[in-house]
């Protein structure tokens, strides 16, 4: 195991670069990248950096060069040979050969595609342009990248022993976590910290961490890289990412209305079993699974990852019984700014109700929150998000209007095509 206090002193991070691999992403992301490689490949997308916490200032704290680097660095990357035989004869889900000979075969020669960067007073703004199957695999790496960045610019005047404190404070943090989460019977819980991650070895720790701790309750991770070299599951099934650009795309309101289902009728061609999850929340919930096709009330199951957890997972068990369906027999994933108190307490809540199932993101890879002079290290709402396809915006409502994006015009648009009503807006911490 990697002594990372002593790992950051020693080298200062200079010799470490951010993302070592092109598989150093999620999963959901290479099986979604499939999809638009088989559906929309020659899309035109637009990706954009978004901060929304606007008080921490990314371009004072991270040296332009510094990140430059990085990310020139992981334009020089390709799927290394042992990544590609992983990714073509491992078992996904069951399933052997999860990833086509074609897409395969377009992978192991991919690049990523050119990036613009610009500093716009205390802020960058990072953008990418260019195919939907070369530039979303940009999302990830550009989010880890920054976030680390931010944590090394913190750690940077630290001392020796002031690092070692600091990282033996955050052990004991999140394994005093996992002791509360191992009494829980019946848990299944997945780690979902890639993109806002303190670090890419940080990550691997707490996922090392919860093996050891969590034993069987711990399914697995969605990063393919340390799921690969761990011998884990690579969790993981699909995004907002989708329907926005689905929704983009649309000719009129009829066929906005219609998108998010289209984009789940190419993902039914495609897979089944526990893969067959509806992420419902991209312009409203509640309108979501009024107007759903039957088909879809047969699927296995619902993530919930805006809005309030407990009521998302209400109005899903409400609609599958009004389909006659069994909700004990639904899988429910969590995965919304999650930390143990709030796992814990929709455990006990949903458990017998439904199956259960936790994606814990930032707060599990990135929680240094009370451990540093003005909580400089305490995590932030950092996200890069699909803006723009073939010349036109994308749009996210959200079951949180805070999490809403898109211009003013079209986010009214669409939320009378799809009849959101109001919304109770939460604070976003991640």
């Amino acid at each position: 195991m990697v002594d990372i206090a002593t790992r950051v002193w020693n080298h200062k991070w200079k010799i470490d670069p951010i993302v070592r691999s092109l598989i150093d992403t999620d999963f959901y992301k290479l099986l979604m990248c499939q999809s638009v490689f088989r559906n929309k490949r020659d899309t035109q997308v637009t990706f954009s950096l978004i901060n929304r916490s606007q008080h921490v200032p990314l371009a004072k704290l991270i040296d332009e060069g510094e990140l430059r680097e990085q990310l020139d660095h992981i334009r020089s990357l390709s799927l290394r040979r042992n990544e590609s035989t992983w990714l073509r004869g491992n078992t996904f889900y069951g399933k052997r050969q999860m990833f086509r000979s074609d897409f395969m075969e377009w992978f192991e020669n991919l690049r990523l595609p050119p990036y613009h960067l610009e500093r716009v007073g205390d802020q960058y703004e990072l953008t990418f342009e260019g195919a939907w199957p070369e530039v979303m695999l940009w999302e990830i790496p550009a989010l880890a990248v920054l976030m680390e960045l931010r944590g090394r610019a913190v750690l940077n005047d630290m001392g020796r022993f002031e690092l070692q404190v600091l990282y033996a404070r955050a052990m004991t943090k999140l394994w005093e976590k996992i002791e509360k989460l191992r009494e829980v019977p019946e848990l299944r819980i997945a780690d979902f910290g890639t993109r806002r991650r303190h670090s890419f070895l940080w990550q691997d720790w707490c996922v090392q961490a919860m093996v050891e701790g969590l034993g069987s309750s711990f399914v697995g991770t969605s990063n393919c890289l340390i799921a690969k070299n761990r011998d884990l599951e690579a969790i993981g099934t699909n995004a907002h990412e989708l329907p926005m650009v689905y929704a983009a795309l649309a000719e009129n309101d009829a066929a906005l209305k219609q998108a998010p289902y289209d984009v789940l009728a190419d993902w039914h061609e495609e897979h089944d079993g526990n893969l067959r999850m509806i992420l419902p929340d991209t312009y409203g919930t509640e309108g979501f699974l009024r107007d759903a096709p039957d088909w879809l009330a047969g699927w296995t199951g619902i993530r919930i990852d805006s809005g309030d957890p407990a009521t998302g997972a209400e109005t899903a068990i409400r609609w599958w019984k009004e389909r006659s369906e069994d909700p004990t027999k639904k899988l429910v994933i969590f995965s919304d700014g999650l930390d143990e108190t709030k796992i814990l307490e929709l455990q006990a809540q949903f458990a017998g109700r439904v199956r259960v199932s936790f994606g814990w993101g930032t707060l599990l890879t990135n929680d240094f929150r009370g451990l540093t002079p003005d909580d400089r290290l305490a995590p932030f709402s950092l996200v890069c998000k699909a803006v723009e396809a073939d010349g036109r915006a994308t749009v996210k409502l959200s079951d949180n209007p805070n999490k809403a994006m898109g211009p003013a015009d079209q986010i009214a648009r669409y939320k009378r095509v799809f009849g959101v009503g109001d919304q109770a807006a939460q604070d976003v911490v991640v």
